[in-house]
């Protein structure tokens, strides 16, 4: 299958204006070039593939269309249960991709393919034509990624964090994607402007010199969150008229990336709760982050707001 190099986030597109907006964006996406959507079924508690749902009304067949299932561990029948949520909130009787969501605690290929896990879940899903190709993601620990990889189970693709502060880090370029690319399963880049943009906004490196690093890499998208047209236009900008940076350029900007990376400064999703979902933390029985977007979330549904989607 081809994709389009650059592919949008779902997380951020919940965190656009309204649906509206939302659907605004998707819409610009497609025009621009963009088939690669990614989205996942806790994402802002269901409403990012919602109005991923929403915008795609009508353009299905143009674009190639990923979300991620949430067992954490838990139960084949559990994923079964979330499949069919996420395929009824995308408006489609099929997905083009099918992934576990965030791999990160060291027994997670174990829980994955153990009788009963959600590796089963997987292998029925593509036997019955529900999704097409299966894979999994996450951004804690690319040693845990090698023990999926490990586990024998036969996936298309797989998604983690590229970045220039990645490759100084425990790194997911250095470790996990040379291993994809001698295997031939595709290597699906994310966070290449950090998650939420913070190497931006501290003036180490522009969004442009971030994107271009990630899109030049041996991966067969970098998905970037977009929760604004701006944003959206930005980096259509740099997908359009891309070219790969050369070696050189791009060991220049992992050596200035080095200085920040030794502490994961800019990569606080390997190194602390944040980013973690708590369905992850929930089903280890640990801990939540109380200032996490889904945890806020969680808490407001339980207001008698009166809002269809908590303000957060």
């Amino acid at each position: 299958m081809k994709i389009s190099a650059l592919g949008m986030g779902g997380h951020h597109l919940g965190e656009a204006r309204d649906e509206d907006a939302a659907v605004e964006i998707i819409h610009r996406a497609v025009e621009g070039g963009i088939t690669f959507f990614d989205c996942c079924w806790e994402y802002n508690r269901g409403k990012s593939e919602d109005w991923l749902g929403k915008g795609l009304k009508g353009l299905r067949d143009r674009t190639f269309l990923m979300t991620k299932v949430c067992t954490h561990g838990r139960d084949a029948a559990l994923a079964m249960q979330m499949l069919e949520q996420s395929l009824r909130r995308l408006q489609t009787d099929h997905l083009d991709l099918w992934q576990v969501h965030g791999v990160g605690f060291a027994n997670d290929p174990e829980l994955f393919i153990r009788p009963n896990g959600a590796a089963e879940a997987l292998a029925r899903a593509k036997k019955d034509g529900k999704v097409r190709f299966v894979g999994f993601t996450g951004h804690k620990d690319p040693d845990v990624h090698l023990a999926m990889l490990n586990t024998g189970f036969p996936f298309d693709s797989v998604q983690m964090p590229l970045n220039p502060f990645d490759a100084n880090f425990h790194s997911f370029e250095r470790k996990v994607l040379p291993a994809l690319n001698q295997k031939g399963i595709a290597p699906l880049g994310m966070k290449p402007i950090g998650g939420h943009g913070e190497p931006v906004q501290k003036g180490v490196f522009s969004a442009q010199e971030l994107l271009r690093y990630a899109m030049s890499l041996p991966v067969a998208t970098t998905i970037s969150g977009v929760s604004e047209i701006s944003i959206l236009e930005q980096n259509l900008k740099v997908a359009q008229g891309f070219t790969p940076l050369s070696e050189g350029e791009m060991q220049a900007l992992r050596t200035r990336a080095k200085p920040y990376a030794g502490d994961g400064h800019f990569e606080l999703y390997k190194i602390s709760l944040k980013f973690d979902n708590p369905e992850a933390r929930m089903a280890h029985d640990f801990p939540i982050d109380m200032q996490q977007i889904e945890v806020k979330e969680m808490v407001a549904e339980t207001e008698n707001s009166g809002r269809p989607y908590p303000k957060v």
